[in-house]
């Protein structure tokens, strides 16, 4: 950026929560990890993607929020049940549940990452197990095991087809993602076993599956006290439909537009 040049023409940055993988390609040591398909959705809505580090110091987090417009919450593997089931999980469900492979380090992180992102009134788009740490970490609870639980649903696990639409949701009408999409109802991906049960006070459903009423979508209520630029939560995978579908890059190009115009306004 030219000396003088105003901030607000610069591509908003937005702090991607990567993944974690046991052992990295180079050294075998922890490592990150992040589908290109974030990046590449982010960055054509016009966004700067940068990976949040691999800490749970309050004050790193914090930082990195202060330089960024927005965040984003990725996908990736279970959240630890004692965070919301209080260890009452059946053997046979619990045995289905993978968590990270770091210990929960990652869901402590992603917790602080969104408790920094209200304190700052940042934006925040959460996307598949975003949308469940999200629910948790503002007082929801989360089905562990949707074939075990809910054994008339659909199979939600679609990872052959994690790049296709494999069924339908229904949006609210008058939601946020109603607004975004510019429908009723929207085709979507599902690479998912578990999802939202009780939803947390201060968020509401947007969008749920037309064919059993899994919860597909969530957002801030409007009567929420904490309040947020943009909040928009949901179960499916819309980078992995974005090159393809509008609605779905819709959902990062309004998240990214909302992030600019927050710049101007902080």
């Amino acid at each position: 950026m030219k000396p003088g040049k105003s901030s607000a023409k610069r591509s908003p940055i937005v702090l991607v929560s990567p993944g974690i993988e046991k052992k990295g390609e180079e050294f075998g040591d922890m490592s990150i990890s992040l589908s290109e398909t974030y990046q590449i959705a982010l960055m054509n809505a016009g966004a700067i993607p940068l990976a949040l580090p691999a800490s749970a110091s309050r004050q790193v987090i914090s930082e990195c929020v202060s330089r960024c417009d927005g965040a984003l919450l990725t996908g990736g593997e279970d959240l630890d049940p004692q965070l919301y089931s209080n260890g009452e999980l059946p053997a046979k469900v619990r045995r289905t549940v993978t968590v990270t492979p770091d210990g929960g380090a990652r869901d402590l992180r992603e917790f602080l990452l969104i408790d920094e992102i209200f304190r700052q009134k940042k934006s925040l788009l959460a996307i598949c197990r975003g949308q469940q740490v999200l629910n948790v970490a503002l007082g929801g609870t989360l089905i562990a095991d949707i074939a075990a639980q809910k054994p008339d649903a659909i199979n939600h696990r679609r990872m052959d087809k994690r790049s296709h639409v494999v069924h339908q949701v229904r949006l609210v009408e008058g939601s946020l993602l109603s607004k975004v999409a510019r429908k009723n109802s929207l085709g979507v991906n599902s690479t998912h076993h578990q999802a939202v049960d009780r939803v947390a006070p201060p968020l509401e459903v947007s969008a749920f599956s037309e064919e059993d009423g899994i919860i597909e979508g969530l957002q801030l209520k409007p009567e929420a006290v904490h309040s947020l630029p943009f909040l928009l939560s949901v179960q499916f995978h819309p980078e992995r439909l974005a090159d393809r579908y509008p609605e779905h890059q819709a959902i990062f190009r309004v998240f990214t537009q909302t992030c600019v115009l927050t710049r101007k306004t902080n």
